[in-house]
């Protein structure tokens, strides 16, 4: 059996709750691949706000 570094796996929880404001528990029933999927999403969401934010656009 594999096991997630726990360092790694409280990144994560920790990234998505507070963009997210879902629960450690809700966040932890989630598998790794979907996990890992709304990590990137987030991550694209959170970059196009920047862009957005340093042109000028807003949202």
């Amino acid at each position: 059996m594999l096991t997630y570094p726990a360092d790694r796996l409280w990144e994560e929880v920790v990234y998505l709750a507070y963009y997210l404001h879902w629960s450690p528990g809700d966040l932890l029933d989630l598998a790794h691949p979907v996990r890992a999927r709304v990590i990137a999403e987030v991550g694209r969401i959170h970059q196009r706000l920047e862009t957005d934010a340093a042109a000028g656009r807003g949202r």
